[in-house]
């Protein structure tokens, strides 16, 4: 049995290993490809720079910072925005979330206005968020707060209505009321699907943030990339959507940590 565990184990680690191998490789490629192209100036450098000019404005930026702030403040601001909202997120659209999925009456209330807003830009209404609530970091929480809100509500409602109705029935039959039910049984029963939902409500967050600080900011990552664009600083715009992307991802990679140190069953 042992012997065939760590078969089954050796087998999954070289998969992953040659899938690794493959990802370094496309990515290799397309810096190849990217250098190439700048070094003959297929491409003017004023829309492509070289990789060494990004490099070198990246080490700048992080230097000298960028307009007076460090890099790091920038990040901390931008970061801070998202934390807060995705906070707000999940204390709001997961109870309303759940509560709607096991109450039909309190989703038909709730539906219309989420799947309203739901498919709407960001920009369509930020300006009205704007004017209600001045241009100062409110605002742009809001904005973060509800592009986030609604994967989250949809997937609380979702992972709510399919527990099984034994698993209910079985507490019930133990003794649990209504509140209990919903601490050790409802809510755990939804927090992978929940962890899910958080993933995609950072995915949506994060690329609302360009949005959110496009509006009377005076730091941020997102508000970087469009102050360079305003001087045609090509290699500052790449060096900052290239560390936008590596935060991404390792916020991604620890939610997907957190997903499977939680629910190690579901595959990612």
């Amino acid at each position: 049995m042992a012997n065939v565990q760590r078969s089954t184990s050796s087998r999954f680690d070289l998969r992953n290993g040659i899938y690794l191998a493959v990802s370094a490789i496309s990515v290799g490629l397309v810096l190849l490809t990217w250098w190439i192209a700048s070094s003959n100036e297929w491409v003017n450098p004023l829309f492509l720079p070289s990789p060494g000019d990004v490099g070198s404005a990246f080490v700048t930026i992080a230097r000298e910072g960028y307009k007076g702030t460090s890099l790091l403040a920038h990040i901390g601001a931008s970061m801070q925005r998202i934390a807060v909202a995705l906070m707000l997120v999940f204390l709001t659209a997961v109870p309303l979330g759940i509560l709607c999925g096991r109450i039909r009456l309190l989703r038909a209330i709730f539906d219309p206005f989420i799947e309203f807003y739901r498919p709407l830009p960001p920009l369509a209404y930020y300006s009205l968020l704007v004017l209600w609530f001045g241009i100062q970091d409110t605002s742009k929480i809001i904005l973060l707060f509800l592009g986030g809100f609604a994967p989250m509500f949809i997937a609380a409602v979702y992972s709510a209505r399919r527990i099984p109705i034994d698993r209910i029935n079985g507490a019930k039959s133990l003794g649990a009321n209504k509140l209990g039910l919903y601490a050790y049984v409802i809510f755990p029963s939804c927090l992978p699907d929940l962890l899910t939902g958080l993933r995609t409500a950072v995915g949506v967050t994060y690329a609302t943030l360009v949005a959110a600080e496009m509006i009377a900011a005076v730091s941020g990552i997102g508000w970087m990339v469009l102050d360079a664009s305003k001087y045609l600083r090509s290699d500052i715009i790449y060096a900052v959507i290239i560390l936008m992307g590596m935060i991404a991802i390792l916020i991604d990679t620890a939610i997907r940590l957190l997903i499977q140190r939680v629910s190690p069953w579901i595959e990612q």
